[in-house]
């Protein structure tokens, strides 16, 4: 089996102003921190509930970004370029952490990096989250033809779209699944969660005093649908699952 283009996906990297109200956020949810590594001179910390996993970087960035490590870096990024794919930004040599940043036609960044930052937790059992199962990363897109050519030339698989809650166009791969959302209604990317029973954890959330919006397309029901907003501004949709 070929390797992935873009390597194997590490986080989804955030710009994050104060870390420690972010991580008392996430840990709010039912998410357990990472042991963070020292590659970084910048503060950084991990949250995951076992699937999805976000890095806090304490610094200006590109926010999110979608972040992959992937081995022999420099000779990776010449077999995307042969692929047509074309780099932002490269950062090769002795005194440097190997990075390089390409971003999609709506301009969400995908960071490469030559190794991991992080190692994940030893969980005894599997992590249940207030969110529910993260699904996907849903991208709002405008040129969602455009959007899906270039995901498809790096190694993801689309699906049909699919026009139910909203117009949503899949983007699976092994390790991370994306996904186009056509809706005016969102303009930030999206953590997707989604549960059955979403409307029972919305209640619980909010008897947590945990702020739910309705920031999210006409067509959800806000009694069964919702929008959890981190302190850094990262947007959690929470869906009810269907059947």
């Amino acid at each position: 089996m070929l390797s992935p283009p873009l390597g194997r996906f590490l986080e989804i990297s955030i710009s994050t102003p104060v870390i420690r109200e972010s991580l008392e956020f996430y840990e709010s949810l039912g998410f357990v921190q990472a042991a963070a590594g020292e590659t970084w001179s910048h503060p950084y910390a991990v949250v995951t509930d076992g699937r999805l996993f976000i890095g806090l970087h304490g610094r200006e960035m590109s926010s999110p970004s979608l972040t992959f490590v992937l081995p022999q870096l420099q000779l990776g990024v010449s077999r995307l370029k042969e692929l047509g794919v074309a780099f932002e930004d490269e950062r090769f040599g002795d005194d440097v952490f190997n990075q390089a940043l390409l971003r999609d036609p709506g301009g969400l960044s995908v960071l490469l990096l030559e190794a991991r930052t992080f190692s994940p937790p030893q969980l005894d059992a599997p992590i249940e989250s207030s969110c529910g199962y993260f699904s996907e990363l849903g991208i709002p897109a405008r040129a969602a033809d455009a959007a899906r050519v270039f995901w498809e030339s790096i190694g993801f698989v689309a699906l049909d779209e699919e026009p139910q809650p909203f117009p949503r166009t899949p983007l699976v791969s092994d390790g991370l699944d994306l996904a186009l959302y056509r809706t005016r209604a969102l303009r930030h990317p999206v953590l997707t969660f989604e549960d059955g029973a979403m409307a029972q954890r919305l209640t619980r959330l909010r008897e947590q005093d945990i702020k739910v919006s309705d920031e999210m397309p006409d067509t959800l029901d806000e009694t069964a649908n919702g929008v959890l907003i981190a302190p850094e501004g990262t947007r959690l949709l929470l869906l009810t699952a269907s059947d």
